[in-house]
């Protein structure tokens, strides 16, 4: 039995980047040999073990073999006889495609580290065909190393386009799509994951609602972009500078959705689009099966950016209703989150990208002097019920109606 370090620990090491987990593959063992060696079992697919000490996960080689369509579409066959190399073979990419002895050798059959080098995301095989989900993996390893100069290599491409094109991504079920989503979102350069799937054509059987978005214009004195799908993938970009929760960033991706489903006849402008784009993102998140924090605040982000960029301009009477409507009171965090993703909107724009948004500071500061209002005053008064909520908003729009403006707003 010979053990081999394998896939991304490797790559990453040759790129001098810090390893996360490490993944091992065995060649020659058995289940009863593991086992043995007190190794868990945990592979619902194929044997993959957790190592006794370490926890580590170590598989046992494999080849796999399409017999159906999707992703689950295999014939998966393993055993002490499948050879390192046949493991290698199965694998998407090249530079995922290499592996290390205990004493250190590379081993290396399909030039993953020529292709390192290079800065090139090369399929190994014609076999990368076979399984749709790996369209979505090259989108997200080109976010991940976009900071590194990769690129696709045009034959890698032009696969995917073909897969698309069959119809090979019909077959994408929600959770693989939202699982590759979510790991790209944690990327730097997150919004390159999307810019490949459009680019392969992916985009539009994934998410449609994001796809339409290109090509819809937008008034040009506040979009000197202009294209909203353009736009969008700005926001994202600036989100990702602004903060690393991917919940934050999705809900910039999503904020506006809306105007993919503006007439034609409204051009450029689009109003209304807020409440349209909460539709999409509700019906986006019941497909995707998304979870809760991130369904809540994309739809708060969707339905209130508007109301945000005018803060500066809004009277203490609307601006507590905007805090009582965003909760920004009971779940201060997610206000916080909300209030990048606003940000994030703003500079998302040709030549804006480092423009002040003072809107995000003073609404901040706005919550906390009204959060600073304490309900025991009302309650001393005699008020019961109804009344002391009254009391309260009174209250809490006479401490946001002491505040300094910074100033007329800009959006």
């Amino acid at each position: 039995m010979q053990v081999y370090l394998v896939g991304g620990a490797v790559r990453d090491g040759l790129l001098g980047l810090e390893t996360g987990e490490r993944d091992w593959v065995v060649v020659g063992g058995t289940r009863e040999m593991l086992a043995a060696a007190g190794y868990r079992e945990v592979g619902r697919d194929f044997p993959v073990y957790l190592h006794p000490v370490t926890h580590e996960e170590y598989a046992l080689a494999r080849r796999e073999r399409k017999i159906a369509p999707g992703y689950r579409g295999f014939s998966v066959e393993f055993g002490p006889e499948v050879t390192l190399e046949e493991d290698l073979a199965r694998r998407d990419l090249t530079i995922n495609a290499m592996a290390r002895t205990a004493d250190g050798d590379l081993i290396d059959p399909h030039g993953g580290r020529r292709d390192l080098e290079a800065r090139v995301l090369r399929h190994v095989s014609d076999a990368f065909v076979e399984d749709p989900v790996r369209v979505l993996r090259v989108a997200r390893f080109a976010a991940r190393f976009a900071p590194q100069g990769f690129r696709i290599a045009p034959s890698t491409l032009a696969l995917m386009r073909a897969m698309v094109a069959r119809g090979e991504t019909d077959a994408l079920v929600a959770e693989r799509v939202w699982q590759e989503t979510e790991k790209a979102l944690r990327e730097m350069h997150a919004a390159e994951f999307f810019r490949v799937l459009r680019d392969c054509g992916a985009l539009r059987v994934t998410y449609p609602e994001i796809d339409a978005l290109f090509g819809v214009p937008q008034p040009p004195e506040w979009h000197p972009e202009i294209d909203t799908g353009v736009h969008t993938l700005m926001v994202l970009d600036q989100a990702a500078a602004l903060s690393p929760e991917p919940e934050v960033r999705f809900a910039a991706l999503v904020h506006d959705l809306g105007k993919a489903l503006t007439p034609p006849a409204q051009w450029p402008g689009h109003h209304g689009h807020e409440m349209r784009s909460v539709a999409l993102i509700e019906a986006l998140a019941e497909r995707l099966r998304l979870p809760a924090a991130y369904r809540e605040l994309a739809v708060l982000v969707a339905r209130e950016h508007g109301i945000a960029h005018r803060a500066l301009g809004l009277r203490p009477a609307t601006v507590v209703e905007f805090l009582e409507r965003t909760d920004a009171f009971r779940r201060p965090a997610r206000f916080v989150q909300a209030l990048l993703a606003f940000e994030a909107d703003a500079r998302g724009r040709t030549g804006l990208e480092t423009r002040p948004y003072p809107q995000a500071a003073w609404l901040r500061a706005a919550r906390d002097a009204a959060a600073a209002v304490r309900p025991e005053a009302a309650v001393r008064d005699g008020l019961h019920g109804a009344a002391i909520g009254a009391e309260m908003r009174r209250l809490r729009t006479a401490a946001v109606a002491t505040l300094p403006r910074p100033g007329p707003e800009t959006l």
